[in-house]
């Protein structure tokens, strides 16, 4: 034996060698080693070092100019800058001042872009929410819901009557079809209108208190008409020479007189009082005792009543005229989902801004680090800031969509605009509304002053969450279209884009998982965008094949509304899926789509944070059904952690790419520099 060791070419003084060797590799990497091995790391990491000038041209859109006009005229207008401490009165003509000066002073008509050119009206809309979302709701109120009624619901001899009105802010004017006994159920609304052949007229009546129309955006103070959808009543046409009722029609209702502003006869009008948030929009509760109007006012676009009381309609039953009528208004839903998002920059920019401002703690005897340094804020806010850039690209697809529609009719787009809008109101809305919530607590203390926005905004965007359907209805109407799109995916049918994944999803996403890929964990893997989008996917599949499958089996016991309460939260699960589905596959797309190699990178890494943190936060589906297994979880995990600092190193410039000016963002301790400062002097310093 020693004679073998004292032989170089003996195999145990080989393997002895190489150990010594190794050894010297493994506890003293940094050292150089003639000819000897190096550990090589996993992957190389460089700092990113986005262009904000770069990043925020991708995000600008096409109608960046009328925002920025928008802005200009403001800033130079103090007195129509909303005060952080104002009465509801003074908030309510305030508003009103803002409107009148932005289309009779600043030049911008948002009516004539919202027939013509609707893109750039929702860029207007988001730009005035800037400015007060108060201001944002009534100019909503004005010409997309009393002017869009007008135009959507109505005929050539309503626009030529009443278009400029409109426009010109002459005619302000309501969207009375909220009640007090019925909000989201429209169908079951009280309020009558019959016809009266003698003198040519419809009667519009306030049967009882639970048909008063209640909130009522422009009622309270500054109304003159009102849209008013009532059920249209026709004597002596129904079965036995009884009424006929021919379902939910919209009409023209004067509520005050163009020159003493006083209320008509027959209509009452009370104001709905302070709200939660929107002080600034007067809402009002309407009775009407026997209002006459002429039968021109029928807003006739999708029914009509001839002189001699005979009803026609190109739509043959009341179900098909009330989706006609309802499809028309859709915009608002639009409008919504894209101001949302709108509002979350908003909070995101000034929770981001301040955490990386402000300095708490830190190792002993050195410096203290900013908050946003600490994985739990990190954790609060990246997530948060990945999805704000998400929603934006989805909100923007949205709005493109949604102009094809109005150009094309297209019956294709207008099934994917309707879902889609509802989608993506219902979650965006929901998200944003949690989040400002988070904004605040990550700011602490100082998140809690008025000045410093959280709470205006949060109080502000509540309602979002409701008005213009109700978020948890406008899900299940998400669910129902996907349940109709898998009866017809077996039936051949074609399924608008928005569904295409789904012709393949139910073969190839619904097999057995792949026990190796499932185990796969390395990093290329996890940031492809084929693996997340495919996750995506397969959970909406497996959602939708097993509500199916559930509805089926308690329908035979319970009957089909029965069946459908019973598998609601699995039904609402389902919707929510499906628009993270398309909110991801828009934001590849613009990852892919980006001009520029260094902003395309960072936007590919805001992108897979999306990705990954929501297929996290929902890990126990997909380990359920073995689709990702432990090792693949903990992956996942780890690398989101990870991403969250990547993006934390990149907060500042993604904040700043929002382009946002001062006069949006008015928080002392979100100001892009001597935000401190800012903060002591508005408290008297």
């Amino acid at each position: 034996m020693d004679d073998n060791r004292r032989n170089p070419s003996s195999g145990d003084e080989v393997a002895l060698r190489r150990i010594q060797r190794l050894s010297l590799h493994l506890y003293n990497p940094s050292e150089p080693h003639s000819g000897g091995l190096s550990l090589l790391p996993c992957r190389a990491k460089r700092n990113l070092s986005p262009s904000v000038e770069s990043l925020s041209e991708y995000m600008r859109g096409p109608h960046r100019e009328i925002q920025a006009r928008i802005f200009e005229f403001f800033q130079s207008r103090p007195d129509l800058q909303t005060p952080v401490e104002i009465s509801m009165a003074e908030h309510r003509q305030l508003c009103m001042r803002q409107m009148t000066a932005l289309v009779r002073e600043a030049g911008i008509r948002p009516f004539r872009y919202l027939v013509e050119n609707p893109s750039a009206y929702f860029a207007i809309a988001e730009a005035v929410g800037g400015v007060d979302i108060s201001l944002g709701i009534k100019m909503g109120v004005q010409f997309s819901l009393w002017g869009g009624s007008v135009i959507n619901l109505g005929t050539k001899k309503h626009k030529e009557k009443y278009f400029d009105g409109i426009d010109n802010l002459d005619y302000p004017g309501c969207f009375a079809m909220t009640e007090l006994h019925h909000g989201s159920n429209v169908q079951a609304l009280q309020t009558t209108a019959t016809f009266d052949p003698i003198t040519d007229e419809f009667v519009i009546n306030t049967p009882n208190d639970g048909a008063i129309k209640w909130w009522i955006g422009n009622a309270a103070v500054h109304g003159k008409f009102a849209s008013v959808f009532a059920r249209l009543i026709l004597p002596l046409q129904g079965k036995g020479g009884k009424s006929a009722d021919m379902g939910i029609h919209a009409f023209i209702v004067p509520i005050r007189d163009l020159e003493t502003h006083a209320l008509l006869p027959g209509v009452e009008i009370h104001d709905c009082g302070h709200k939660v948030g929107l002080n600034g929009v007067d809402n009002g509760a309407l009775r009407f005792s026997h209002v006459r109007v002429p039968r021109d006012n029928l807003l006739n676009r999708f029914g009509d009543v001839s002189r001699d009381g005979k009803y026609t309609s190109s739509l043959p039953t009341v179900n098909k005229r009330f989706a006609a009528t309802l499809g028309e208004l859709v915009g608002g839903r639009v409008g919504l989902a894209y101001s949302s998002v709108g509002v979350l920059k908003i909070a995101v920019t000034i929770a981001v801004r301040y955490s990386l401002l402000r300095q708490q703690f830190g190792p002993p005897r050195k410096p203290e680090v900013s908050v946003l340094d600490y994985q739990s804020q990190q954790h609060r806010l990246m997530p948060m800031l990945a999805s704000t850039y998400a929603f934006h690209f989805a909100t923007q697809y949205l709005v493109d969509k949604y102009s094809e529609m109005k150009k094309t009719n297209d019956d294709q787009v207008i099934g994917d605009v309707h879902a889609l809008s509802a989608g993506l109101k219902s979650y965006v809305t929901s998200y944003t509304a949690r989040s400002i919530s988070t904004c605040r607590e990550s700011c602490g203390g100082h998140g809690y002053a008025a000045v410093n926005r959280f709470g205006i905004l949060r109080n502000d965007h509540d309602i979002f969450q409701t008005f213009e359907g109700d978020n948890t209805v406008l899900l299940q109407q998400v669910a129902g279209d996907l349940l109709k799109r898998y009866q017809e995916k077996f039936k051949g049918g074609t399924l608008t884009m928005t569904w295409n994944y789904l012709r393949e999803s139910m073969s190839s996403y619904l097999s057995q998982p792949n026990p190796v890929t499932a185990r796969w964990e390395g990093e290329d893997h996890l940031r492809d965008p084929k693996f997340q989008l495919d996750a995506f996917r397969y959970r909406t599949s497996r959602l939708l094949q097993s509500v199916a499958a559930r509805l089926q089996k308690h329908s035979k016991t319970l009957g089909s509304f029965g069946a459908w309460n019973r598998c609601l939260n699995h039904l609402l699960t389902l919707a929510e899926s499906h628009i993270e589905s398309v909110v991801l596959a828009k934001f590849i797309e613009a990852v892919q789509n980006c001009p520029d190699a260094n902003t395309r990178e960072v936007l590919k890494l805001v992108c897979d944070l999306y990705a990954l943190d929501r297929i996290w936060k929902d890990i126990g589906t997909y380990r359920n059904v073995d689709y990702v297994a432990p090792n693949k979880a903990k992956a996942i995990h780890k690398l989101t952690d990870y991403l969250s600092f990547q993006v934390r190193g990149v907060a500042r410039e993604l904040v700043d790419a929002f382009d946002l000016p001062d006069l949006v963002i008015r928080a002392p301790i979100g100001m892009a520099s001597e935000a401190y400062e800012q903060y002591t002097q508005h408290v008297g310093f």
